[in-house]
Order: structure tokens, then sequence, then C-alpha cells
């Protein structure tokens, strides 16, 4: 939730965005365990995306992690599965709506209808920190974050391959799992429903890491520093709330 001001940037920008990404999302066979260990029979039929690149696209350097997302659904859940290259695994929040993005994370961004108004945001960390919220529309336009927006009934989960604030040793990174209950999606005029098969969604995905220090005993981040922004597609400047970007998620068998 970065409410930057950055009407002008985006007019500026918006024509050189790269066209959104395009995912087919299948069904899963089997239901899924959400343990954060992305084993499940299920998800061998799901794609991975492509690595995530930088906010910006292209054009700034390679991301220096590598992260990638898949998604399945069913009637019950739209499932999404993440893998992230980690060699110091590193939260301290724990109280749910936390501003998660100020450490290290993962988020994500669901416009069901697709109209850039009405839309989610959900983020959590390794710790398995959650933050929800709903925008009515977006910062640029006007729009105030809801942080009442609540989900019952989800489900999330993570597998660290490491261990989480040590410094002393290299971690190799972490998995998450999140089951998202399709009546969690009740804020604005749209009821909430599960999609039918052929329907689309725009949705991104965004990875916030911050540039660490350590004294052999606890992290801290690297003072005057901007945090990186990687994304599954690329927004084309320093703002995810710019929903017309989003990628395409299509249900299908």
């Amino acid at each position: 939730m970065r409410n930057v001001p950055v009407y002008l940037l985006t007019i500026l920008f918006t024509a050189h965005a790269a066209e959104p990404l395009r995912y087919d999302c299948p069904r899963a066979s089997k239901p899924i365990v959400i343990d954060g260990k992305l084993d499940d029979a299920s998800w061998a039929q799901a794609p991975y995306t492509p690595f995530f690149i930088d906010i910006e696209g292209d054009k700034k350097p390679k991301p220096r992690f590598a992260t990638r997302a898949k998604m399945l659904w069913d009637d019950q859940y739209f499932y999404i599965a993440a893998e992230l290259e980690e060699p110091h695994l590193w939260a301290v929040y724990t109280k749910h709506d936390s501003v998660i993005f100020h450490q290290h994370d993962f988020e994500v961004f669901l416009d069901p209808d697709g109209d850039g108004l009405n839309y989610f945001e959900f983020e959590m960390n390794v710790l398995n920190t959650t933050w929800d919220l709903f925008l009515p529309k977006p910062y640029k336009d006007g729009g105030k974050a809801d942080n009442g927006w609540e989900i019952p009934g989800l489900k999330t989960a993570i597998h660290a391959t490491g261990t989480i604030n040590n410094p002393s040793d290299t971690d190799k990174g972490w998995t998450l799992e999140i089951a998202f209950p399709w009546s969690a999606f009740n804020r604005g005029p749209r009821p909430a429903r599960k999609p039918a098969t052929g329907d689309t969604w725009r949705v991104n995905f965004s990875r916030v890491e911050w540039q660490l220090r350590h004294d052999g005993r606890r992290y801290e981040k690297v003072q005057n520093t901007p945090e990186d922004n990687w994304v599954w597609s690329p927004q084309g400047l320093i703002n995810m709330h710019v929903p017309e970007h989003w990628g395409y998620v299509k249900f299908g068998n």
C-alpha cells in the first residue's frame, strides 16, 4: 500500500509499459493441502510464471534473487503458490495487518472484473504474517485503502529452507501457498462468486526486497537505500496501483 504521488509519472510511463502478461490457470485435479511445500499432485499441472522482473520492466537490472509463482482454482478456492530465492530469511512483523512491505514480502493484487476499481491487495512475510486490504479505486484517483476487509476461511502457509532471522548462515529461500475462498471478494458492487470456466481476472504479484546488513546477530536495513520491487507483469513505473498494467489470468478446465 504505497501511497506515492505518481499521477504525472503514470501519464508519462503508461505508454511505455509492456503488454500485460497472461496465464492460463488450470482447475485443480485434487484437493491441495496448504502447508507451503508445493508438493501436492495438483501443483504439477500448473505452470510457473516467468521469473519476476523489475517493476519498471526489462530496462532495469535483473533481480538479485529469483521469484516465480503458479496458480490453480476449484469450486472453493483460488490457489496461489510462489517460490522465492532468499539468502537471508528475515521478518519481524507478527501482527496481522502490519505494513508488511516495510520488510521483505510477497504481494497479491486481484481485480475480479478487470475494471480497475474495487480491487484487493494481500501481503505476507516469511513468518506467515498477513495484511489484507480493499481499494475502491487507485490512490492516483483518490482511492483510500480499507483495512477492514478480512478473509474468513483464508488459508496460508510458508515453508522455509533455512533459518529465519539468523544472520550466521546463508539460506536457500522460502515457498508459500495461499487459498483465497471465493466468498472473500465481497466488497464493492459486484457479488462475490467463483469464476466460470473461461472467465478472466486481472492479477499481479509483487515481491519487495530490501538491502540488508548484519553484525552476525541481527539484521537491519541499509539506510537511505530504496527497496527493490520485483513483479510478474511489469508496471512500467514504481507503482503497483495501476491495475490496467496487471496480468490476465484465465480460468480453464
